[in-house]
Order: structure tokens, then C-alpha cells, then sequence
């Protein structure tokens, strides 16, 4: 059986809806009660134009054609009380007010054509989400974790900015990504990103070479002159898609092991990670960065891994550049380092809805670009 407050959250918007169609028609029954006795030169009846156009912003073409029906018939009933239907000046405000009704109902048949269509995109977008991101374990042997993805576009839920988990032997492995550029491109590119990370981290790599292979399975094959070589032939095809020639991911990858305090990380060209500790920022800065993913192809690399600490009851806070990059209204970046320093040691979750509620507010509600952050807290050892 449901309960009280299910039942209670469902008849709500009813009312509100409800109440929303009755305004129309409570404004035809006073315009038209007022103009029936107000004095022979005062006239209100082009005000009931108002209750078709009213109705067109909130119900379908079908209500809001109704309404401009019911307004019609008010507007005869007026002229018949005050003259005669025959009249000249009801006659052109009857015609006007049919002629504003039909405009009015094709644009309510509009705005729900495309409301129905942002409702689908929404759900295409979420079930890419679904797919493309999965969710992220609140549990990983000694590390509690939560992750959360702010998409700049309005009526996105994903787009270039990637992360996933991977457990391991003994351990487990991370990976936090933006991939270069927005739209479908971007979101195949973190699709292919991420389904290369889950499938090279269920073999036995060393944090090194799982990130050479992975720079391996997404680089452009160079035998395929129709991507990899894109505007060799012809400088019109790279002007056309230039991404097809400089597409690449910005990516930190990171082996945590359960036994050992500490965390190796290959950075590629991503935004240092920052360590939370007792209330101290430490930007995990590595002495050898690698390029990002897509473009070591370019240079001669060879991919190392660094080490530093991560004791029990420390945080680790991934991040994407949308989130450092983030301006507010007077040009400012988004200082994270100091927003962080100040939310330490309220565990991982509410660390991420702190900083995105106050992300948001800096940004002035809107992010020009996407951002996620992953929050991981190391448990103490039971027992």
C-alpha cells in the first residue's frame, strides 16, 4: 500500500495544475461580468485575448483551444447584453479574438512538440549516462568513494569529463578524464576511454603499462589515413572536423593498494589530484608528467609512475577542469584548494555536495564546461 506522503507527493502537482487551468477561465468570468456593467463607453472585452495566451504557456493545444472557445462565446455574450452581436465594434473584437486563439493554439502545439522532444533527448541523455558512466562503488576495500558529474550543456547529463573504478588483486584503480571537445564526439571518445580502462584493468599490468596500452587502444591507428591523417590530402577535410586530427584526453590514472599507504599515480597532462589531510591541501604535482592520452604518439614517452602518501583517514579529491576553471561574475577561477580546505573531514559525500552546491554558486548557476569530481576516503584498518 502506498504511503500518506507517496500519495501526499502525487496529488500535488495535480493541484498546482489544477489551479493553473482555472486561472484562464477566472479571468474570462471577470472580464466579462465587469465589462457587462461597467458604463456604455468603457469597454474590456480585448482583455479576454489574455486567456487563451495565458493558457497557451502551460496546457496543450487542445485546453488552449478550449479556452479561447469559452472566451469567444463570453465575448457574445457581452455584445449580446450591452448591443447586439451585429454590432461593429463586438463583430472586430469577436474576429480578432478567434484569430488570436488559432495563432495561440498552434504555438501551444508547438511548445508541447518540443517539450516532448526535450523530455526524450533528456532520457537518451541519461540512459548514455547509465552506459558510459557507471556508477561509481560507495565501498572498495579500505576506501569509501562517491563521485558526482555536473554538465554544463542545460539539457545533457554527460558529456567529455569521465571517471570509473576498477578492483584488482589486492587494490584498486581509478581513472579521471576530459576528453578534448563537446557533444556526441566527445561522449564516443569517453565511451571508448573508459570500456578500454575496465577491460585492461582486469589483466595484470603495472599502473605503467596499463596506461601504454590504454594510450595504445584509443590512439588513432596511423595506417588510417581517413582519421589519424586527417587533411593530408586535402587541407578542406581538416578544416571541416579538426578534431578528427587533435583529439585527445587529459587523464590521471591511479593504483591504491589495500596493504600499503599510498597511492601511484600517472598523470597525463590532467589537473593534480588534491590530498586532504588534517585539515592541509597537498597537490599530488608529479615530477614527470606524461602527455595526454592520443597525443604520446607524437613524442617519445615513457610512462612512470609516482608514489606518495595516502594514510587512514585521509581524503582524496579528483577533479576535472571544469571545476578549477570555473569563473564567477568577476572573471575569478574557482578556488578549490581553499574550498576543500575548509570541508575536510566531513567524509567523501557530503565533501562533493558541499563543493558542487558552492560550485554552482560561484558559476552563478551555470558551468561553462563540464565537471566531476571524485571524493575517496581511506578507512582506518578494522580490527
Amino acid at each position: 500500500m502506498a504511503s500518506p506522503r507517496f500519495l501526499e507527493s502525487i496529488r500535488e502537482p495535480r493541484r498546482r495544475r489544477n489551479a493553473l487551468v482555472a486561472t484562464p477561465f477566472a479571468l474570462i468570468a471577470a472580464v466579462t461580468v465587469v465589462d457587462i456593467i461597467a458604463p456604455p463607453d468603457v469597454h474590456l472585452g480585448p482583455f479576454l485575448v489574455a486567456a487563451p495566451a495565458l493558457a497557451a504557456s502551460f496546457t496543450g493545444p487542445r485546453m488552449t483551444a478550449f479556452v479561447g472557445v469559452v472566451a469567444v462565446l463570453a465575448q457574445s455574450m457581452v455584445a449580446v447584453s450591452r448591443t447586439s452581436l451585429n454590432d461593429l465594434n463586438h463583430t472586430y473584437q469577436i474576429i480578432a479574438l478567434v484569430l488570436i486563439s488559432v495563432f495561440v493554439t498552434f504555438f501551444a502545439h508547438l511548445r508541447v512538440r518540443n517539450e516532448r522532444a526535450v523530455t526524450q533527448l533528456r532520457s537518451v541523455a541519461e540512459a548514455a549516462q547509465r552506459v558510459v558512466l557507471r556508477p561509481l562503488p560507495a565501498r572498495s576495500g579500505p576506501l569509501r568513494i562517491s563521485s558526482v558529474y555536473l554538465a554544463a550543456e542545460a539539457e545533457a547529463q554527460i558529456g567529455g569529463d569521465l571517471y570509473a573504478a576498477a578492483r584488482t588483486m589486492g587494490g584498486t584503480r581509478l581513472i579521471i578524464g576530459d576528453v578534448r571537445g563537446k557533444g556526441l564526439a566527445a561522449i564516443g571518445e569517453a565511451a571508448s576511454v573508459l570500456g578500454a580502462f575496465h577491460a585492461l584493468s582486469r589483466q595484470r599490468w603495472p599502473l605503467p603499462d596499463l596506461v601504454a596500452h590504454l594510450e595504445t587502444s584509443i590512439a588513432p591507428d596511423p595506417d588510417d589515413t581517413d582519421t589519424a591523417y586527417a587533411g593530408t590530402d586535402g587541407d578542406e577535410d581538416e578544416e571541416d572536423d579538426p578534431d578528427l586530427a587533435e583529439s585527445f584526453v587529459t587523464a590521471a590514472v591511479l593504483d591504491i593498494p589495500d596493504d600499503a599507504a599510498e597511492i601511484r599515480l600517472v598523470s597525463c597532462g590532467h589537473p593534480p589530484p588534491l590530498l586532504l589531510r588534517a585539515g592541509e591541501v597537498i597537490p599530488l604535482d608529479v615530477r614527470t608528467p606524461a602527455p595526454p592520452l592520443g597525443l604520446a604518439r607524437l613524442v617519445i614517452t615513457e610512462h612512470t609512475a609516482e608514489t606518495f602518501g595516502f594514510e587512514a583517514g585521509d581524503t582524496l579529491l579528483l577533479y576535472t577542469d571544469g571545476v578549477i576553471e570555473s569563473r564567477d561574475r568577476s572573471g575569478r577561477f574557482y578556488p578549490l584548494r581553499e574550498r576543500a580546505a575548509s570541508r575536510f573531514g566531513t567524509g567523501p559525500e557530503a565533501l562533493l555536495e558541499s563543493l558542487c552546491a558552492d560550485l554552482l554558486h560561484h558559476a552563478g548557476g551555470r558551468l561553462g564546461d563540464d565537471a566531476a569530481l571524485v571524493a575517496i576516503e581511506r578507512l582506518p584498518r578494522s580490527g
